[in-house]
């Protein structure tokens, strides 16, 4: 199954700004939002939102980003700095999330983070990763930004990845991946959908990832 990759965009939005879910947002999230009270066991109640016939697991492993794109352990981001949004939090004492799959993609929904130990967007990464890649291996990503989903109270910040995986002969595999991140005092939520281009399902979505964590905030919120 050919996967093609496109551009993985991220874009961001003032905390509290209150937009609609896909409406460009007009200025960029702050470094770091106030405290946020969250219950990452709740995270499981958004299963409901999937489409019907989706199989759910809970996630194993790294919670990252990049490892829902399909991104193992000891990729690269160029320039490093953006390493930060593609792996938020790096050591989180609390994970809790799911990953899902059917006709419309992979959906990833996970939270996680340290009591205590609050994460905050950098403002200075919206300039210095406009446009950037990483790279493990065989694969690599192209990455971007793209208008986040306004939710109040909370920094959100908007991710598309495209990306590219080279196999044996020289063949080419690609997959599209839309992530959005919310940032929620000491903790981070985000969801992916990662998609295939030569489904003949129509896919997710990048509005129905923006969707979903706005409702994923919600549930988290209690």
């Amino acid at each position: 199954m050919r996967l093609l990759t496109s551009i993985a965009v991220v874009a961001l939005c003032v905390a509290g700004c209150g937009q609609n879910p896909g409406t460009p947002a007009t200025s960029a999230a702050v470094p770091s939002t106030p405290p946020v009270h969250v219950q990452p066991a709740n995270i499981a109640k958004v299963r409901g939102d999937l489409p019907a016939g989706y199989e759910v697991v809970d996630i194993a492993g790294r919670a990252a980003p990049a490892a829902r794109w399909g991104f193992g352990p000891g990729w690269t981001a160029d320039p490093p700095q953006c390493t930060a949004l593609a792996d938020p939090v790096t050591d989180g004492a609390v994970t809790r999330g799911w990953s899902a799959s059917g006709g419309g993609g992979i959906v990833n929904a996970v939270v996680t983070g340290s009591p205590g130990a609050p994460v905050g967007l950098d403002h200075a990464l919206i300039a210095e990763c406009a446009q950037w890649n990483l790279s493990a291996g065989h694969t690599s990503g192209d990455v971007t930004f793209t208008a986040a989903p306004g939710i109040d109270g909370v920094g959100t910040v908007g991710l598309s990845t495209a990306i590219t995986t080279v196999v044996e002969g020289g063949t080419e595999t690609r997959a599209h991946a839309d992530t959005f991140i919310a940032y929620l005092g000491d903790y981070v939520a985000f969801v992916t959908v990662v998609t295939d281009p030569g489904s003949p399902n129509p896919p997710l979505g990048q509005d129905f990832a923006a969707e979903l964590l706005v409702k994923t905030v919600s549930a988290l919120r209690g």
